[in-house]
């Protein structure tokens, strides 16, 4: 309210300084306003309207339907009565009623420039904790599902392995083994989310940090490439009872404390511009795995995490963050199941024969040329 009345009383200013002008945008500084006044347009105009709609109707205001008519109809002449009320039941029929009114209404002002810029302008003034989260929440349980399609009968052997493992108390076959390497290193990770998920995201979800670490995540892939070249491969253990180890070590000779070494590693993935499946693909390359291994377990690692970190931000979904946007949501998630597919399956393919370095170069250079851009724009 306080916002408000701000935006009343610097239009009651414009509007004694130059009655013959429209009222502009209250995020602009006042001296600016009164030497823009004379010459201002209706998109000007149109983005103090939707920034008074934003600001009275964040989760749902159908109040300000009345006051948007006054605006469009009566005071800055977009539209009709008529027009305006087709505009209002348009909007009743797609999801975000209030937002989507606005944007026709923009559309009558400015034409698609106007549209757009109404309609983004009226989402500004929601709460941080705004729809994005809940959307984004939406695109982790849709990549889930797709890495979960794409990996079906292993999951299944692995969930039926582990099942035979509470039974038989022993672990003797590769899938009971790696059953327990996934637990084993989604305890940590899991941990770790909880207790620094918002503190990480408050603090680094910026666009220098991500792309600094965008450059870190760069370096990490590109040494990761080295380091395997170093290491010494790592054959089964004297006795075990997981026979025929081959000179490349296989992802079921990994020892638990490995396991879980890497997810604690994967955790790092909380970080913008890290990446969960690069951060993991390196731990395993570096134990001694293949391309083609440590693919497969950082994609089988995913699974579970991304899957119950957004179920964990489902309410934000199912609440009031997500008024509006829930058929969007869902449509989302299924082209991010689909993509997920998609680019699994490359990825898989494209592992049995090559490395990282090509994304280690990309995110290097890509990280960089966001430092630059950020630092003189």
């Amino acid at each position: 309210m306080l916002v408000l009345l701000a935006c009343g009383l610097i239009e009651l200013a414009l509007l004694h300084l130059n009655r013959a002008s429209s009222p502009l945008p209250c995020f602009l500084p006042l001296p600016l306003l009164a030497a823009v006044t004379a010459s201002s347009g209706g998109l000007l105009a149109l983005a103090w309207v939707a920034l008074k709609v934003g600001a009275l109707s964040y989760g749902g205001g159908f109040v300000i339907i009345p006051l948007m008519q006054t605006d469009a109809v009566a005071h800055y002449h977009w539209m009709t009565s008529g027009q305006f009320l087709n505009a209002v039941a348009l909007g009743q029929v797609t999801p975000g009623p209030v937002v989507q009114t606005v944007a026709v209404v923009g559309y009558a002002a400015a034409g698609l420039a106007g549209g757009l810029l109404a309609a983004s302008i009226a989402f500004a003034p929601s709460n941080p904790e705004w729809f994005w989260l809940a959307f984004v929440v939406m695109l982790h349980v849709g990549s889930a599902l797709g890495l979960l399609a794409y990996y079906w009968r292993d999951w299944v052997a692995i969930i039926t392995a582990w099942f035979r493992t509470l039974r038989t108390r022993r672990v003797e076959t590769p899938n009971e083994r790696l059953a327990w390497l996934i637990i084993v290193a989604s305890i940590p990770t899991g941990i770790l989310g909880l207790l620094l998920e918002h503190r990480v995201r408050v603090a680094l979800a910026k666009p220098m940090a991500a792309a600094i670490f965008l450059i870190v995540n760069g370096a990490m892939l590109l040494s990761a490439e080295r380091l395997r070249r170093r290491a010494e491969r790592r054959r089964v253990p004297a006795g075990s009872r997981i026979a025929g180890a081959h000179d490349q070590r296989r992802l079921d000779t990994l020892t638990y404390r490995e396991a879980a070494a890497i997810g604690v590693a994967q955790s790092t993935a909380l970080i913008a511009g890290m990446s969960r499946d690069g951060v993991c693909m390196t731990a395993g390359l570096v134990r001694g795995l293949d391309h083609e291994d440590s693919a497969r377990y950082a994609f089988l690692l995913a699974t579970p995490i991304i899957l119950a970190a957004g179920l964990f931000k489902l309410p934000d979904l199912t609440g009031p963050l997500g008024a509006g946007i829930r058929v969007q949501a869902l449509g989302a998630a299924a082209c991010a199941a689909v993509a997920d597919v998609i680019s699994v399956a490359f990825l898989v393919r494209y592992f049995k024969t090559r490395t990282l370095v090509p994304f280690g170069i990309y995110c290097s250079l890509f990280g960089l040329a966001m430092v630059i851009y950020l630092a003189v724009r």
